[in-house]
């Protein structure tokens, strides 16, 4: 109910794979067992040196580890857009190119915070002329905390003055004033008090209280007497406190119910323009910044460019050596430089994570024929001979472990197919080789032989993987030299071929 598909990989000392699963917090040893297990459910999980991984991270090392070259792969060869990387790789220039990346992202990073930033200055200045308004305003009117309750008890005492200046003048009156005032009628009664304080001792303590209480009650009856006297309606006051409270008012249906909320409003306000102008000195820093990083960006791109063209003339002459000996002696590879637009190469605009350079692979075929676009010439022989032609330029420069070739051989025959086995056999001293082919004279060029087989059985198609020992092999070899019937001939050259392939 489950596949499962393992892999070994041992690498070398000090491979870039060890960072890269570093990164990924992936344990390393110098082995890399890769385990991809699939249910019939559809549920999919992948291990890294037993960790658990994504199919992201998966593609990620896998794409370190192997480099297929098929039909897809030659499909890629045919887009210009693959061409510039192919060069950086021929020139080893991947630091170079990180580096101009880096200060590309660094760059667009700058412009596009001082595109917001400056929206934002320009949406703050939009606001400042109504900010100012609103800030004078304020400053104008300045209010006060608790301003407004004072004034509201200030209006209500002058719009009841009247009234409580005869609410005074009648206590007054009850107090003190009237022959049956309050005051008289406690005097009288002391006086009796005091008569019965010679025969008993408590009427001498309640005359002590109502002495206390007749000067109490003179103090409120001359208190109120002197209110009366100062109460008064002051009409000019009152249209004073309506126009204020009115202003009050005024601010409050603007910037909130209460005064407090038009005093955080200004706080507000001062803060805003504060912010204004901490933006515009952020803003001079960035665009110090950005220059900065376009000059750099553009410095680093232009050294790029001059050691791609550089590079391009040797792998113009390393590619047509490699073409020469496999037997494409007419064909002309040139490394064209497109320019992007502008003769100008400090413009940062043309230039992209990439440099500033637009790089295309042109050939010609035959001896006397223009150079043209790979897609417009190459035969898918010559196709996979220009890749293999590459990729043995690049032995010493990829990073890549394992190269798998799948249609070297589409085709060729021949004298042709024994030099693109060589070619193969020398690649494997720099990398672990993988070819699937057809033809004797590459298949007999490899260390390691496995047949691939597909049989029909119980109506199911399936696919077997056999490792061929030396008598396997010779069969297997003359069975592609002869066909069907294996002749003793076929046996004889198939030996010859391994004896060749294995020196």
């Amino acid at each position: 109910r489950e596949a499962r598909v393992e892999a070994l990989f041992i690498l070398p000392e000090n491979s870039p794979m060890e960072h890269i699963l570093d990164e990924m917090d992936i344990p390393f040893e110098g082995e890399l067992l890769i385990k991809r297990t699939m249910s019939q459910e559809g549920r999919n999980r992948v291990f890294i040196n037993g960790a658990m991984a994504t199919l992201q991270m998966l593609s990620a090392v896998g794409g370190r580890l192997m480099s297929v070259s098929g039909q897809h792969e030659y499909q890629l060869l045919l887009k210009p857009e693959n061409h510039l990387f192919l060069l950086d790789e021929f020139a080893a220039l991947s630091g170079e190119r990180q580096e101009v990346s880096d200060l590309y992202k660094a760059y667009q990073r700058l412009c596009k915070d001082v595109e917001t930033l400056g929206q934002e200055i320009s949406r703050c200045k939009a606001e400042k002329e109504l900010s100012l308004f609103q800030m004078e305003e304020i400053e104008t009117a300045s209010p006060s905390p608790g301003e407004d309750l004072e004034l509201n008890a200030e209006k209500k005492r002058i719009q009841s003055s009247e009234e409580l200046k005869k609410t005074a003048e009648e206590a007054f009156r009850t107090l003190y004033e009237d022959p049956e005032s309050i005051t008289s009628s406690i005097s009288q009664c002391l006086k009796r008090i005091e008569r019965g304080a010679a025969i008993e001792k408590a009427f001498a303590e309640i005359a002590i209280l109502l002495q206390d209480a007749a000067a109490r009650i003179e103090d409120a009856a001359f208190t109120l007497r002197g209110l009366k006297e100062r109460l008064h309606y002051e009409p000019a006051r009152l249209d004073q406190i309506m126009e204020r409270l009115e202003i009050l008012a005024r601010l409050k249906r603007k910037y909130g119910p209460t005064i407090e909320d038009i005093l955080k409003k200004k706080d507000a306000l001062k803060s805003l323009e504060r912010e204004g102008e901490e933006k515009e000195s952020v803003l001079k820093e960035l665009l110090a910044r950005q220059e900065e990083t376009e000059r750099r960006l553009v410095e680093a791109s232009r050294r790029l460019s001059d050691k791609r063209k550089k590079a391009a003339l040797e792998m113009e002459k390393a590619v047509e050596m490699e073409l020469d000996q496999l037997h494409l002696k007419a064909m002309r590879f040139k490394v064209i430089f497109q320019d992007r637009g502008s003769e100008d190469r400090s413009k940062t605009g043309l230039i992209g994570p990439d440099g500033m350079d637009h790089v295309e692979f042109l050939m010609a075929a035959n001896i006397g024929e223009d150079i043209k676009p790979l897609s417009r010439i190459a035969s898918g022989g010559e196709l996979s001979r220009i890749m293999l032609a590459l990729k043995t330029i690049l032995a010493g420069t990829a990073s890549i472990e394992t190269v798998v070739f799948d249609e070297v051989d589409s085709g060729i025959s021949g004298a042709e197919a024994d030099v693109v086995g060589e070619k193969l056999l020398t690649l494997s001293r720099f990398h672990q080789v993988i070819c699937i082919t057809h033809l004797p004279q590459i298949a007999s060029k490899g260390l390691s032989h496995y047949l691939v087989r597909k049989e029909i059985a119980d109506e199911r198609t399936r696919t077997t993987v056999s490792s061929l020992n030396p008598d396997e092999r010779v069969l297997e070899i003359a069975r592609l030299l002869g066909g069907r019937e294996i002749t003793r001939s076929a046996l004889e050259h198939a030996r010859g071929l391994l004896g060749y392939g294995l020196k």
